[in-house]
């Protein structure tokens, strides 16, 4: 009778603010089929938020890791485009940027100093899903909402923004199935256990695998997101496992490291799942017949943009109607490619693809997951 209890209140939870969506994103994005079972899609606690102060606001972000290729994607879209724009709009006074290596502990005693020196909000990256929901409602309680990107938290007063990870990773499974004939052996490259972001995503790729039965996932490892780490987990994977491989599922960003493990091993061509990346996507656009498409997951620059126009819009009191705004991942296929790149990249670009704001979550498709939507660039402060 609890359980029953529980399940009725959390699908009451789920249909208010659900409701006020387009019917068919929440079909497409928000499906309890294909949807992490603990991503939180509830009513905002931040549907009626007014901010503490008037603009130029002054914003912490958090970072949990600074040592992979799509963290410096982050970054430098954070400072180099992002900041100035804001502050040239009046806005934003300054951004405080704190990075915790991976450590919980640290990154919760960073969020509350933020708090305490008088951040207006925070935004968080790719963080474990849990740990930080006491320190989360610490800063709701000062006025502070606080934003998780490329993954979400599990406080009720937090908003998130991604993909559905579980459903692209699915789809990721399944292309790998499809591109390997319907059977043989794939290896898995995790990306950070106990993230969510990685966490779903790795569930929904080996759901994916499963689509047949004839496909066998041989091993799963962590790459941490981390071309440098994947490489040598890979290379290791493979001097201890000789039988034949047929694939590997690999999360972004690590394709890189492990496309040199495999060139390395001499264990052929084996198709790889490639990501944002643009040494990987200029590997593939150098040899056409490699893979057949990529998906998109989490284009760093855009993931940027994405939370830090939803906290805008936060901010100026539009009024959040879910918790989580979710997004489509993007399918590119070689003729897509083409366009984007010219058949003389570079093999060793350590950069990642910008799919684009319009196209990851544009103004009028983020204008829906908002009570009052306006285009936060041109707010001015009653």
């Amino acid at each position: 009778m609890a359980a029953m209890a529980t399940s009725m209140a959390a699908t009451g939870a789920w249909s208010e603010g659900l409701d006020e969506l387009d019917p068919a994103v929440v079909e497409r994005l928000y499906n309890k089929d294909m949807l992490d079972p603990a991503q939180p899609i509830g009513a905002s606690a931040f549907r009626d938020f007014v901010a503490k102060n008037p603009p130029p606001w002054k914003i912490g972000y958090a970072s949990s890791y600074a040592g992979n290729t799509w963290r410096a994607g982050v970054m430098g879209e954070l400072q180099n485009t992002i900041i100035p724009a804001w502050k040239k709009a009046g806005l934003l006074d300054e951004v405080i940027i704190t990075q915790s290596n991976l450590n919980d502990s640290t990154q919760i005693q960073q969020m509350r100093q933020l708090v305490d020196q008088g951040v207006d909000a925070i935004i968080v990256c790719c963080s474990n899903p849990t740990a930080l929901n006491q320190t989360v409602k610490y800063a709701y309680d000062k006025g502070v909402p606080v934003f998780s990107l490329t993954g979400y938290l599990t406080s009720p007063y937090s908003v998130n923004s991604s993909v559905n990870y579980q459903q692209a990773g699915f789809e990721i499974g399944k292309w790998m199935v499809n591109e390997i004939g319907g059977e043989g052996n794939v290896l898995v490259v995790e990306g950070i256990p106990g993230t969510s972001a990685s966490d779903s995503q790795d569930r929904g790729v080996k759901a994916g695998l499963a689509t047949s039965d004839k496909v066998k996932v041989v091993g799963s490892i962590a790459g941490m997101w981390t071309d440098q780490v994947a490489q040598g987990e890979v290379q290791k994977w493979l001097a201890t496992h000789p039988g034949k491989l047929d694939g590997i599922v690999v999360q972004s960003a690590a394709e890189m490291g492990v496309l040199r493990a495999v060139q390395q091993s001499g264990r052929g061509n084996v198709p790889i799942a490639i990501g944002g990346e643009l040494g990987a996507l200029c590997y593939w656009r150098q040899n056409p017949d490699y893979i057949s498409s990529t998906f998109q997951v989490w284009p760093p620059a855009d993931e940027i943009q994405l939370i830090w126009n939803i906290m805008m819009r936060t901010l100026q009191g539009q009024g959040p109607k879910v918790q989580s705004v979710l997004v489509d991942a993007i399918s590119i296929d070689f003729s897509d490619l083409e366009k984007l790149m010219d058949e003389d990249c570079n093999l060793n670009n350590p950069n990642w693809l910008a799919v684009g704001a319009e196209r990851w979550g544009s103004s009028d498709y983020l204008d829906n997951f908002f009570l009052r939507p306006a285009d936060p660039m041109m707010f001015s402060a009653k």
